[in-house]
């Protein structure tokens, strides 16, 4: 199987026709019609069903995009690898959860972009599902999630301890008020968000199953939403030190089991780890506090 027929029928199946490919990839589209036959004969089956609109994958041809993925992607990391000669440069692109970006790697990625100028440094943020999805699937190097995680192909390394704290409305006074309630809202990221997860554990160790959701999009809205009383959220206690309206919402501590919660840095085991990236988290270890001089 030739790895330009897999680039082709990758982007042919991404973009749902041959015209469309054919503009992607720079090329004719009777190119890209002769090197998917061809491809097709090589394998043995249709890959796509053709019709007026374009093309759709047949179920062969969606067992075959995964494997067509991770080759593409093998074989850019090897170029990567083979390129890379110990000096920082090129595309970096790492995940992050939104609380760590905006609490934790500010000064990471201040330090970093001024040490390393040759780096291209991508950072995107999501839930603690979707980061692990994206370092598994290469197009990630590593990210930064909320632990515990436990998986054979990836390496996880601990960076920052967070100590989780409920919101609640200004009014509610005490924890076992704010998870007492029979119709006990949550406000929450999108689902595969862990702190979502540890407060739907948490409520159900009180005794309270299928609590009513209202999910949104940002820790903003989370917060405004838990202010005007529509629901209780969990956070990190050093998110929510930093807001300037904190006092529109009540803070509740945990028990120590329930509050402690480490964020750590996954990434692919056995995968190539480039020069930015090894560079990165050195920035990204705790700096050493120099003494005041007399």
């Amino acid at each position: 199987m030739d790895a330009a027929d897999l680039k082709i029928f990758a982007t042919v199946a991404r973009c749902g026709g041959m015209n469309r490919a054919a503009d992607k990839l720079n090329t004719v589209q009777s190119n890209v019609t002769a090197r998917v036959r061809a491809l097709e004969a090589e394998i043995g089956c249709p890959l796509f069903d053709r019709h007026s609109r374009g093309v759709s994958l047949t179920a062969a041809g969606r067992r075959l995009l995964p494997y067509a993925d991770n080759i593409l992607r093998m074989l850019d990391e090897a170029g990567r690898a083979a390129r890379d000669d110990g000096e920082p440069g090129g595309t970096l692109t790492l995940g992050s959860l939104e609380t760590t970006a905006a609490l934790r790697l500010a000064p990471v990625l201040s330090r970093f972009v001024a040490t390393f100028p040759g780096v291209d440094l991508v950072l995107r943020t999501g839930t603690t599902c979707e980061l692990i999805d994206e370092v598994l699937a290469r197009r990630m190097e590593g990210a930064f999630v909320c632990g515990p995680v436990e998986h054979a192909e990836l390496d996880v390394q601990p960076v920052f301890e967070e100590e989780l704290v409920l919101l609640a409305a200004p009014q509610i006074r005490s924890l076992r008020a704010a998870l007492g309630a029979g119709d006990t809202r949550i406000v929450v990221l999108r689902a595969g968000c862990s702190y979502r997860q540890r407060l739907e554990t948490l409520l159900a160790k009180r005794g309270v199953q299928a609590p009513r959701l209202l999910e949104f999009g940002t820790l903003e809205a989370i917060f405004k939403c838990v202010a005007a009383g529509l629901g209780v959220t969990l956070l990190p206690r050093s998110v929510v030190d930093r807001m300037r309206d904190k006092a529109e919402v009540s803070v509740h501590a945990l028990p120590r089991s329930e509050a402690q919660v480490a964020t750590l840095f996954v990434r692919r085991r056995n995968a190539f780890s480039s020069s930015a990236l090894v560079a990165f988290l050195h920035c990204a270890r705790p700096q050493p506090v120099r003494a005041r001089g007399p």
